[in-house]
């Protein structure tokens, strides 16, 4: 619920959340585990200023997601304990939660970023950190893929021929849309700025419609940990583009907190 209508956020506002999401899931057995999670930015009814984005809604939603249960619980459990938080100047009371029902995985899955998608690790390859590349060429495809499979590896819920298996990954952008963007001189791949290990890097992000030919076990990894670097700061969460949304979500009750629908959502 949101306290202060007309309370605003940074048009960026992933590393607040992130700073947010770290401080609940402290302590965490299964975060020390590397147990993958995912977040996206603040949504609601929203208007555009100078300071940032004004919410005129009177509720905020954000979706959470992981593969594992004991993440999502300790999440949760943590932020109704809270009682109240702050999002930059915008003043939240947990209120209510609801689980999307997972979609149906195929050999083709049409996406929507929520979060944008970081392609690159800064540390690992400096160079393509900052530099566009396109998301119609291979070498974009190949970053993606590089970092799926070695995260679904590192999660311990694939074995080594699993993962071998998996060697079919192609992205391809909706080209209207890029097109469409170009010609209103808008941009869909931005810098951002993130802190890894008290170290500040600068990433390249990109939002925008695209389909994903691979194995269903690796849609519904991306599904449910987020695409690319930095999932756990909040980038790369997607969402099915024309979803039945009244089909997929359902109550969600955790142990502590018995909750209903509408400003919480989670995924597992």
């Amino acid at each position: 619920m949101v306290k202060n209508k007309g309370g605003y956020v940074p048009f960026y506002h992933q590393s607040l959340l992130t700073q947010l999401t770290d401080s609940l899931l402290a302590g965490s057995k299964e975060v020390e585990q590397n147990a993958e999670y995912n977040f996206s930015g603040l949504k609601g009814q929203t208007k555009v200023s100078k300071n940032g984005l004004h919410f005129y809604s009177s509720r905020a939603t954000l979706v959470f997601s992981s593969q594992s249960v004991e993440v999502i619980d300790t999440f949760l459990q943590h932020l109704f304990e809270r009682g109240e938080i702050e999002v930059g100047n915008l003043q939240l009371v947990p209120e209510s939660v609801e689980k999307e029902q997972p979609p149906v995985f195929q050999e083709e899955l049409k996406c929507v970023c929520i979060s944008p998608i970081v392609a690159v690790d800064p540390i690992a390859n400096d160079f393509y950190a900052k530099k566009f590349i396109s998301p119609d060429t291979d070498t974009f495809s190949d970053f993606l893929y590089e970092s799926t499979m070695m995260r679904m590896e590192r999660s311990g819920r694939f074995t080594a021929d699993q993962i071998a298996s998996f060697y079919r990954f192609q992205i391809i952008p909706d080209k209207t849309y890029l097109q469409k963007i170009k010609e209103g001189d808008k941009k869909f791949a931005r810098i951002y700025p993130i802190e890894e290990n008290g170290v500040r890097h600068e990433i390249r992000g990109y939002t925008f419609p695209f389909v994903l030919y691979s194995a269903p076990e690796v849609q519904q990894f991306i599904f449910e940990c987020g695409m690319g670097y930095f999932s756990n700061k909040g980038f790369g969460m997607i969402d099915i583009i024309n979803a039945d949304l009244v089909r997929r979500t359902e109550p969600y009750h955790f142990e502590r907190h018995p909750m209903s629908v509408n400003s919480f959502d989670k995924r597992n």
